[in-house]
């Protein structure tokens, strides 16, 4: 299993104007996720080998773009992580019905998520 971009997630001050930039910008559509008041989808148009993202408000000053990215096990892809010399920002998190996400950050203080896809998530 190849470990690649899977979902992003960009923060916005403004969603609306983060809309329209991006909307403009890349032709993607952005619509707000069902029963999400503060998340909305980023189709980015592309095959099912190409990312979509989410866009949400800014929850914190220096929050930047998350990448997340898939592998195979959550629980040895942390272990390894911390081997490494990386941090754990927010642990293991459900997704019911599709999977389980760690908040990460490298050895250069960049902030990135492990994505683990499991459909019995809960």
């Amino acid at each position: 299993m190849a470990a690649n971009i899977v979902w992003f997630e960009i923060p916005a001050d403004n969603i609306e104007r983060a809309r329209k930039f991006y909307g403009a910008l890349f032709g993607w559509k952005i619509k707000q996720f069902p029963g999400m008041a503060d998340y909305w989808h980023i189709d980015t148009g592309g095959g099912d080998d190409t990312p979509d993202g989410g866009l949400m408000a800014r929850k914190q000053p220096e929050q930047a773009i998350t990448n997340y990215i898939n592998v195979k096990s959550l629980t040895q892809s942390m272990a390894k992580l911390k081997k490494l010399g990386g941090k754990i920002c927010m642990p293991r998190t459900a997704v019911p019905q599709m999977g389980y996400f760690a908040i990460c950050q490298d050895t250069e203080k960049n902030t990135f998520a492990l994505w683990e896809k499991n459909e019995k998530a809960k």
